[in-house]
């Protein structure tokens, strides 16, 4: 065991999943492509690291030290900072600067105070009172499936813009998402090529290894059998 963390859902239309981790030891994971950005908190050695991590567009390898407390905000996608482009966050991870106090940072000119896993919907209404957290409605619209009569071109250029991804992109990695799961509860790889919408298995399994880094095979292997609350994760080579 490298890592443990828990999770929680909020009541904030701008957040999806709030996650609050430890680490062990230094270890490593195979992470799925990610349609959603966040906002990371590294706590080491009384040292905190505030973080951007932009949407991932392909799988990869996630690695992390020892001794590290770390707070992640997940936010649904259509929620943006504005002063700071989604195009130029994909696939990296941006630090953001410290302020003065060790438990501070800042953000457009501003100190801001760390979250913790505790008050975290408080700082993220903080963000959004004082317009450094944004939501568009245009993409939550298309993503729930009422587009009306939004043009295509006006959905591309909201998506390009909020999320730095396009809407057929977003599908793919999240369809990806869905078959995982599928796979994970003891669905068939052909039934899950069905259920999940892919024109047949090769198919399958070339998502699989752009988004989730597996073949259906290996995603078929995994102990689905969890603690809701605290989850282990289980060092895996590249």
């Amino acid at each position: 065991m490298s890592m443990m963390f828990e999770e929680r859902a909020s009541d904030s239309p701008y957040i999806d999943t709030i996650m609050h981790g430890w680490t062990m030891r230094d270890g490593s994971t195979i992470r799925p492509a990610e349609s959603h950005w966040h906002m990371v908190f590294v706590r080491v050695h009384g040292e905190t690291y505030p973080l951007v991590v932009g949407s991932l567009t392909t799988a990869g390898i996630a690695r992390w030290g020892a001794d590290a407390e770390i707070l992640w905000i997940r936010f649904k996608p259509g929620t943006y900072i504005p002063h700071l482009p989604a195009k130029n966050l994909l696939d990296r991870e941006t630090m953001l600067p410290e302020a003065a106090s060790s438990n501070s940072f800042w953000l457009k000119g501003s100190a801001w105070e760390m979250p913790n896993y505790e008050n975290t919907d408080t700082f993220v209404d903080r963000l959004v009172r004082n317009e450094l957290l944004v939501r568009d409605p245009v993409v939550d619209a298309v993503l729930q499936g009422y587009s009306g009569r939004i043009s295509p071109r006006t959905v591309r250029h909201r998506f390009l813009q909020t999320t730095g991804l396009t809407h057929k992109l977003i599908d793919q990695i999240e369809r990806a998402k869905y078959a995982s799961k599928l796979l994970e509860q003891g669905v068939s790889i052909l039934d899950t090529v069905h259920m999940a919408g892919y024109f047949d298995q090769p198919h399958l399994t070339r998502a699989f290894k752009r988004f989730v880094g597996k073949t259906p095979a290996q995603q078929q292997a995994i102990d689905p059998r969890q603690p809701a609350k605290m989850m282990e994760l289980a060092e895996a080579s590249a």
